[in-house]
């Protein structure tokens, strides 16, 4: 995809989805439960032209899943902190936004 497009586009979008409580189904559990890959090839080009080791956790994980209770809940580890392992300040500036986006994405979806 030309850089131009990518610019253009979401900050963060969807690039996988995998159910899984289907897994869980397996083991005998019900739970609802749904594995999101979730980025940016723009955000993760910033970090990984510095470390690139950086690319296997981009993109991100995010879970969401239903309480016993009924809520949904969204779990993911911290972007600043995931990246932040490489000690490297380009690629720990990069997650810093990144970590800003995701949190912005995830309040906007659960609004």
């Amino acid at each position: 995809m030309p850089r131009a497009l990518l610019e253009q586009g979401a900050p963060l979008s969807i690039f996988g989805a995998r159910d899984h409580g289907a897994l869980l189904r397996i083991a005998g559990l019900e739970r609802k439960a749904i594995q999101y890959d979730i980025g940016n090839p723009l955000t993760a080009t910033r970090m990984t032209r510095h470390a690139l080791p950086a690319a296997l956790y981009a993109p991100i994980r995010v879970l969401l899943r239903a309480e016993a209770d009924g809520h949904a809940v969204f779990e993911y580890d911290s972007p600043a902190t995931t990246f932040g392992q490489f000690g490297d300040p380009d690629v720990a500036r990069v997650a810093r936004d990144l970590d800003a986006q995701l949190r912005s994405a995830l309040l906007a979806a659960a609004g």
